[in-house]
């Protein structure tokens, strides 16, 4: 047997059978075994695929594995840990656009690996891929444009998480004329619909937009 090989086949044994924590690199207690059900991809792996470090990384599994010890989020679970931020507001909708666009895989679950890739793009990602990734959360049918009554959804659900008691007090038409302003901007050829073309092009144009691409950067 080669230098080395009894430690990785030892190390190999407990991945497969869950003993240990391939991110915080610690053994599991028995409680926590039966608790967790998915266990995420090798380290090496999401290193790879994330704009996150490999301390960033143990830093977020923790974080999401205290909130989701079973390894995966329901929608019910998300929308009541996103409610906690925006304890004077309606969540509930807009919690609903944003677990879809965290459920890549459109099974009703979103694992540690699908929250930390869209996490790393929204965070870490380069502007053609927040812009890419915002597009998708508009576009709610998947159709690849944004129709008024998708943008109405969207910004409607906006306002009822911020609340109805902001200062200054907005207005009842603000969702409508949020709605407006947006497609004046970035319906170009006036078709009723935004497409990924029109949104890239107009959003890479508006210099506020581009700074906002930037807030997040280094949140983490």
């Amino acid at each position: 047997m080669k230098p080395g090989s009894q430690d990785q086949s030892f190390s190999d044994s407990r991945e497969l059978d869950c003993s240990y924590d391939l991110l915080t690199g610690s053994e599991s207690d028995e409680d926590e075994l039966s608790a967790v059900r998915r266990k995420p991809e090798r380290l090496d792996r999401l290193v790879d695929q994330t704009n996150f470090s490999r301390k960033e990384l143990q830093v977020l599994y923790r974080g999401f594995k205290n909130e989701c010890p079973g390894g995966v989020v329901n929608e019910e679970t998300f929308k009541n840990i996103y409610s906690q931020f925006f304890p004077q507001g309606d969540t509930s909708m807009y919690a609903h656009f944003l677990f879809d666009a965290f459920d890549t895989h459109n099974n009703g679950a979103v694992s540690f690996e699908d929250f930390v890739l869209s996490l790393s793009i929204i965070l870490r990602g380069s502007v053609t891929d927040k812009l890419n990734w915002a597009f998708n959360l508009y576009d709610l049918n998947k159709d690849g444009c944004i129709t008024r009554e998708e943008m109405t959804d969207i910004v409607q659900s906006i306002y009822d998480m911020m609340g109805k008691y902001t200062s200054p007090s907005m207005k009842d038409s603000a969702p409508k004329d949020h709605v407006d302003i947006f497609f004046q901007k970035m319906d170009r050829n006036n078709d009723g619909v935004v497409t990924i073309e029109e949104f890239l092009e107009t959003c890479t144009k508006d210099e506020n937009i581009m700074q906002s691409m930037h807030l997040f950067d280094h949140v983490i």
